[in-house]
């Protein structure tokens, strides 16, 4: 089965088929088969769910709630680099609003948004956890405390430059 991405680009849904097609027959099949198909593809193609349904035998509107009601879902693409800031009370009292500001003029994006390149996704989230952290911000998985919108343009400038170089080896 395929079908098109925003970009336009054919998209190859085998992949997806056949992680369903794994648990189809197990004890409640949806929620490993969403995270599967996201680890794969980097989010959840809704063109895939009514497959998804008739693979795992399940009704499309139980599929359609869990992937809605688990903000860690996604159904568009996603950039390589997810860079979340923290806008909970301890985080905002301690500047994440400029630190989200910042970024979104540095990366060109505005809040939820992703980058046409696709190397960046800015995303405010209400609370990470770490409040004594303030303002917190993750880039993907590598947690960054005590941040302020330079030291977060300096990160996102490094990535950059980390991107171009390992561009320019290909």
């Amino acid at each position: 089965m395929t079908t098109n991405t925003a970009k336009d680009e054919a998209l190859d849904l085998t992949r997806a088929c056949e992680l369903a097609e794994e648990e189809a027959g197990t004890a409640g099949p949806v929620i490993r088969v969403l995270q599967k198909v996201q680890a794969h593809y980097g989010y959840i193609p809704p063109e895939f769910l009514p497959e998804m349904a008739e693979i795992l035998e399940v009704p499309l509107a139980k599929i359609f709630g869990a992937l809605t009601f688990y903000s860690q879902f996604y159904t568009e693409p996603r950039g390589k680099y997810v860079v979340r800031i923290c806008v909970g009370t301890a985080c905002h009292v301690q500047g994440s609003k400029d630190i989200l500001d910042r970024l979104k003029g540095d990366i060109g994006v505005e809040a939820g948004g992703t980058t046409p390149d696709m190397m960046f996704t800015l995303e405010p989230v209400a609370c990470i956890g770490s409040c004594g952290l303030a303002p917190l911000c993750l880039i993907n998985t590598e947690t960054a405390a005590h941040q302020t919108p330079a030291l977060m343009v300096e990160k996102i400038a490094a990535i950059r430059e980390k991107e171009s170089a390992s561009v320019a080896e290909e």
